[in-house]
């Protein structure tokens, strides 16, 4: 049984497969005695294979036989039934139950939709197998059929078409001719991805009568194109809204200037709406109408007016054009003017003539050319005027025949006035120059009509040549120390005096500061109230020279400042003082304004010879009265110890003593083992500075002792 299910893909068919597996397994497990017949019921596929007949590339309208075919190997010669599923480009295109291991896809007439990746699956009993994939393709494409929307237009339109492939599938590439007599065919493509068909639209032209359409189409199978037959022809008649103008001249193309000429432009409309007729020469419209038949326009001819004229009528989009070609002769040439002089000093004649080859009756006028229009001087072929500077510039003459009017070329009429006694300056002011830098000089005319031609000298040699209206500049970048030659500049132009030359000007050439040094003395140590010299110098600069000395702690202080004829400059500073200690520098100018400063140098003030004896004087005296002092009191204190023991004989006093030191030796140690003091036979007392208060202490014990009375 045969059955054609195109909605359905591999991957449902497959699903129902295996839903239909599950029931058999389980019909099986529930079954009496199923096991037995199952293992007996043995089978396996060894392949499938899918096959094309007669083959695989297939002509459009041929039969076409897709077979599949399923090798199985069975245990026993058992009935088995196969579903046969056939897929094109994944897609379910035909299914069937065979208990023969062939099924076959009958298609009688093949059609290039046919084309595609051929698959068969078969399924028996829950197994399935699948073939592999077989390309078949059917070559040539149907004709397409062409239709046109119209078959009469009018010029201007445009004509629709209609190409179908009716049995293709999309994508397709449609092709549209447009055929004419004599002519190459235009053509026009469209892709189109989802359709069969396609539309397009051709402008009808002026000069199309008889016009022939035709359309193919192409698609692309595994990367190469396939094209259909050429369609039917369709025909298209084309009617004109208006036939081609004609274009006269009157009385003829051929004219002398000065006669009036005038041109008819006209057409036959079939249909007076929107038409407008134009008249034209080099792009230029001359005149135009609306809604009319008829076009005139006149003039008087010139010899400008000479060349090709278009009539032009338009209606929509349809134009039509005719030319003209119209020639004016000359009545007369173009005048003549000249000059006596062209370049002449002011308050001299000038003389100016107007005229005509070969033609003596005219009406000559001559002008001077001004921006906001001509200047009439004469009306006359000759003027002769006295000129001034004010008369410089372009003269022209005109003459008039019958209306004609012609100019003649203008002649260029130069009045010089002569030139001032030049002045040479320096450009910024002052007649001098910093050593390495450049000077730069200015020339001035103040009177002098332009060009004047300047020249530059130093010394007697020419630097520089210039041309320019009232000033010329030179830039000298060559400037040397002991250069001594002087500068100047001479000035002319056309006017016949000849050349002016200015006065000699001498450059002052400044030489800058170089290696500024400052010195002292006495030199870094200075005693307080004594006198110090400073020395500011350079080793090189122009005078005047700016000399200013500093002196710098936490800030700068400007003590000296001198202008100097000289390279050098000295300061005196009396009386320095403790203050005065610190760093001073100083700086050097001239007028190359640049600041030369010096290394510092540092200067301590100091005590004077004197202040230091008087110092060490009153130390002196200090100490002595602090010795002094202190000896006043040690003898105070002596006498006041040895008033008591006076009274005692010296005996007794070196038994007692004797006594008493034996004593303490023997008791506890308590006393002092030998006295500090030597007595001598004077009573005079000799004591160390570590027992002196032992001494006193041992007085005073003396003094309390008992047998002290």
């Amino acid at each position: 049984m045969n059955r054609s299910h195109p909605a359905k893909t591999k991957k449902h068919v497959l699903r129902d497969y295996n839903e239909m597996t599950v029931r058999k397994i389980c019909s099986c497990i529930t079954g009496t005695g199923s096991d037995i017949y199952t293992q007996e019921r043995v089978f396996t596929f060894n392949r499938v294979e899918i096959k094309v007949q007669p083959s695989v590339k297939v002509k459009n309208g041929a039969p076409m036989s897709i077979v599949c075919h399923a090798d199985i190997s069975k245990s026993t010669n058992f009935q088995l039934k196969h579903n046969f599923t056939i897929f094109k480009d994944g897609k379910l295109v035909f299914m069937t139950v065979s208990g023969k291991g062939d099924a076959r896809y009958e298609i009688p007439v093949a059609r290039s939709s046919d084309t595609g990746d051929y698959e068969c699956t078969v399924e028996a009993d829950g197994k399935a197998k699948s073939s592999n994939s077989l390309h078949v393709w059917v070559t040539g494409m149907t004709k397409p059929i062409l239709t046109a929307e119209k078959k009469e237009v009018l010029e201007g339109e445009v004509v629709k078409l209609r190409c179908e492939l009716p049995e293709e599938v999309p994508p397709l590439y449609f092709f549209f001719r447009k055929i004419k007599m004599n002519s190459t065919p235009k053509e026009k493509f469209v892709f189109e991805p989802h359709r069969n068909f396609s539309v397009m639209e051709f402008s009808v032209e002026e000069d199309d009568n008889i016009l022939q359409f035709d359309c193919f189409g192409r698609r692309n199978v595994k990367l190469e194109f396939e094209s259909s037959k050429h369609s039917n022809t369709t025909l298209v008649t084309v009617r004109e809204p208006f036939i081609k103008p004609t274009l006269n001249a009157k009385p003829s193309s051929n004219i002398t200037e000065g006669d009036r000429i005038q041109f008819e432009c006209s057409t036959v409309v079939a249909q007076m709406r929107d038409i407008e007729i134009i008249l034209q020469k080099n792009k230029t419209i001359l005149s135009s109408v609306r809604d009319e038949k008829l076009l005139k326009y006149s003039a008087v001819a010139t010899l400008e007016d000479s060349g090709e004229y278009l009539c032009k009528v338009e209606q929509g989009r349809t134009s039509k054009t005719t030319k003209l070609n119209v020639i004016v002769s000359e009545l007369f040439p173009k005048p003549i003017l000249a000059a006596s002089m062209s370049k002449l000093d002011e308050n001299k004649e000038l003389t100016l003539n107007c005229s005509i080859s070969g033609f003596q009756k005219a009406n000559f006028s001559i002008l001077r050319k001004n921006s906001n229009g001509d200047i009439c001087l004469k009306n006359s072929g000759n003027l002769t005027i006295i000129v001034n500077v004010n008369d410089t510039g372009s003269y022209i003459c005109k003459a008039e025949v019958k209306g004609i009017v012609k100019e003649s070329k203008p002649v260029r009429i130069n009045v010089y006035a002569p030139v001032s006694k030049p002045t040479l300056s320096v450009a910024s002011g002052l007649p001098e120059v910093v050593l390495g830098k450049p000077l730069q000089l200015i020339c001035r005319s103040v009177m002098g009509t332009p060009p004047i031609t300047f020249r530059f000298y130093k010394g007697n040699e020419i630097k520089k040549t210039v041309i320019n209206d009232t000033y010329a500049t030179f830039l000298d970048k060559n400037i040397t120390q002991n250069d001594k030659r002087g500068y100047k500049c001479d000035a002319r132009n056309n006017h016949s005096s000849g050349m002016k030359t200015s006065n000699i000007l001498n450059i002052t050439v400044i030489v800058p500061i170089r290696n500024a040094s400052l010195g002292s003395i006495p030199y870094e140590e200075v005693e307080d109230g004594s006198e110090t010299v400073f020395l500011c110098s350079v080793n090189e600069g122009s005078w005047p020279i700016r000399f200013r000395i500093f002196r710098k702690t936490d800030r700068e202080v400007l003590l000296f400042e001198k202008n100097e004829n000289a390279d050098r400059v000295m300061w005196r500073k009396e009386a320095m003082n403790r203050r005065d200690t610190g760093t001073y520098y100083c700086m050097a100018s001239n007028r190359a304004n640049v600041d030369v400063k010096s290394r510092p140098i540092t200067i301590s003030v100091v005590l004077a010879a004197w202040q230091k004896g008087v110092i060490a004087a009153f130390v002196l005296i200090l100490i002595a009265g602090a010795v002094t002092l202190t000896l006043w009191w040690f003898l105070c204190k002596k006498k006041k110890a040895k008033g008591p023991s006076m009274e005692m004989s010296g005996s007794a006093l070196a038994t007692n003593l004797t006594s008493e030191k034996l004593t303490r030796q023997h008791n506890d140690g308590d006393y002092y083992s030998g006295s500090g003091y030597i007595e001598d036979s004077e009573n005079h007392m000799k004591s160390t500075d570590e027992n002196k208060d032992s001494v006193e202490n041992r007085h005073s014990r003396i003094q309390g002792h008992p047998d002290a009375t």
